[in-house]
């Protein structure tokens, strides 16, 4: 075994590399697409080791148990360079590293990492949303490939990506946690219609996705048939665990920052704003702090319930600030449009606080998530959990 460099002679190999290496990136046009500048930074950070410094050497890593690898993230997060400490964070590559057969590893892993193949996630459906147990699209083995047919809404990237995690149904005689599997199915084939959807924000970043006939390869079937519940929790707490960190800003800078904006309109030194201001940030570092904990008690590719109280948390700090923030600007919050960036930008974000509370599990259901497996809570009743999923009442 290759022994580990010390942390801080890693240190400064990374500055060093940044330093001969990192320049800014131009900004995307759309977040759902990478520019071929952003693919050929991931690229040299993925051949310097930096992109997921945890995997496997055969697998574009170093071996580097947690603590030594969050010196490389640190190092990236302090001039603001993507890319690094990808094994905290990238659904697809870290569900593949841990399910997925080697044939698929070598086909998709190198570009899930470097973006040159994006993803979105077929998961939920109009009949299967708080229970994602119960969805109904099926996959039918023929040969050495799945048949696919069903329906998903609220699909993130869908019209942009290339291929989707999908949890489909490939038995219907067995309890319905049972007789689900979860493959990566590429996107860009006959028998895939997507249609976007609109939202309260007026973008149209969801989409719901028809499939009729599509087909993916037994190779990308990840964790085997009828695996897929359990392989879904892999996915899912690095989902969590994303969506916990942090919640998606402003357009402003000035409406970003809750001191900056106090600052602004005269309100930082009113009693009334410093204590409620004092405490949401107090919680988004309680936050931070309690997400390390989870991810530091989490080996690669596996799940944490804790990851869903970060989640929880992070669903109710957005909603705060996006009150206060209302609160600090007053009767200008009832003013929209470019020719009012600020109050334009506090109303987005008071909207845009509810894809935290229903994205990745709503907080209803993260709260039975704590319950059950945190506080060790009686579950709730399931009166279908146990029989064969046909046989199931649905609407």
């Amino acid at each position: 075994m290759t022994s580990l460099p010390a942390a801080d002679d890693l240190r400064t190999e990374v500055r060093e590399w940044l330093s001969a290496n990192w320049s800014p990136l131009p900004k995307a046009d759309d977040p759902w697409v990478s520019t071929p500048e952003r693919i050929a930074w991931l690229e040299k950070v993925l051949d310097a080791g930096y992109a997921v410094p945890t995997y496997p050497t055969e697998w574009f890593g170093r071996g580097y148990p947690g603590e030594l690898a969050n010196v490389i993230g640190q190092e990236f997060s302090a001039i603001k360079a993507p890319g690094a400490r990808q094994d905290k964070y990238n659904i697809p590559a870290n569900t593949a590293l841990k399910l997925g057969t080697d044939a698929l590893k070598r086909d998709l892993l190198r570009d899930f990492l470097v973006e040159r193949s994006r993803t979105c996630l077929l998961y939920s459906e109009p009949g299967a949303g708080s229970d994602l147990a119960a969805v109904r699209t099926t996959a039918v083995k023929d040969g050495d490939q799945w048949v696919v047919n069903g329906q998903k809404v609220w699909t993130s990237g869908a019209l942009t990506a290339d291929y989707a995690l999908l949890l489909a149904r490939t038995d219907w005689d067995v309890s319905k946690h049972k007789g689900l599997s979860l493959f990566i199915m590429p996107m860009k084939q006959p028998g895939i219609e997507v249609r976007p959807l609109v939202q309260i924000t007026g973008e149209s970043h969801f989409n719901e996705v028809f499939i009729s006939d599509a087909t993916v390869s037994d190779d990308y079937l990840l964790g085997g048939e009828g695996n897929g519940w359990r392989a879904l929790q892999t996915a899912l707490a690095y989902e969590r665990s994303i969506m916990g960190d942090s919640g998606r800003g402003s357009r402003n800078r000035k409406a970003d920052s809750l001191i900056e904006l106090a600052r602004e309109h005269g309100v930082l030194d009113d009693p009334a704003v410093r204590y409620p201001l004092a405490k949401v940030l107090a919680l988004r570092e309680l936050n931070k702090l309690n997400n390390a904990r989870a991810k530091a008690a989490t080996t690669q590719g596996t799940s944490s319930s804790i990851m869903s109280l970060g989640k929880l948390a992070m669903s109710r700090i957005l909603h705060t600030e996006a009150a206060m923030k209302t609160q600090i600007i007053g009767a200008q919050a009832l003013l929209a449009g470019p020719d009012n960036p600020v109050a334009d930008d506090v109303n987005f974000l008071t909207l845009n606080a509810y894809f935290t509370s229903i994205g990745g599990g709503t907080d209803q259901i993260q709260r039975n998530i704590i319950g059950e497996r945190v506080l060790g809570l009686p579950k709730e009743p399931e009166t279908d959990r146990d029989i064969p999923f046909r046989q199931a009442r649905r609407s």
